[in-house]
C-alpha cells in the first residue's frame, strides 16, 4: 500500500481485492499521516520554543534562558545563535525535518548559549542529546545531495 497528495487529492494505492471497508479504513488512516507530516513540515516558531523548552529541562537541566527562538531563511547554515545576546535561528528547511534530527539542532544551538566556539566544552554539552551523532549523519548526508 501506499499514499500520496496529488493536487490536494489522496491518491491511495492498494491491491485490488481489497474489500471496500478496508479500503475506506487505509484512506482514514493515510489521509491523518500525511496531515501530521504537512502540519510538522509547516514552520512554527511556537512549536521550536516548545521543543527548547522540553530540551532545555531535560539536557540543561532548565537553566539556559535565549532572547529569541525562530524560524529563519538561511542558505547554507542550519542554525545560529548569537551567544552575546541569546538569539536563537534555525534554518526555515529543517521545518521538515525528523524531530530527533530538529532536536539535534536545537540541542547544538542551546550549547551555543554556554559555549560561543565549537571546542570540547561545547561538545560535551551536545553530546548530552544521545541521537546526535546520527543527526549530524542525516544532516551531512542531506547538504552533499545539495
Amino acid at each position: 500500500m501506499a499514499a500520496r497528495l496529488r493536487s490536494g487529492v489522496l491518491e491511495l494505492l492498494v491491491p485490488a481485492s481489497m474489500p471496500h471497508a478496508e479500503r475506506d479504513h487505509w484512506a482514514e488512516v493515510m489521509s491523518r499521516r500525511l496531515q501530521r507530516r504537512a502540519d510538522r513540515a509547516r514552520p512554527s516558531d511556537e512549536r521550536l520554543m516548545d521543543r527548547a523548552g522540553r530540551l532545555n529541562e531535560r539536557y540543561f537541566q532548565g537553566k539556559l534562558r535565549w532572547s529569541s527562538i525562530r524560524f529563519a531563511e538561511m542558505e547554507k547554515l542550519w542554525g545560529s545563535c548569537t551567544f552575546t545576546d541569546g538569539a536563537i535561528r534555525i534554518a526555515r528547511r529543517a521545518a521538515g525535518l525528523p524531530d530527533w534530527v530538529l532536536d539535534h539542532l536545537l540541542v547544538h544551538e542551546l550549547a551555543h548559549l554556554v559555549h560561543s566556539d565549537h571546542g570540547a566544552a561545547f561538545h560535551e554539552l551536545e553530546n548530552r542529546y544521545p541521537l546526535t551523532e546520527r543527526a549530524r549523519g542525516y544532516l551531512l548526508a542531506l547538504d552533499s545531495m545539495a
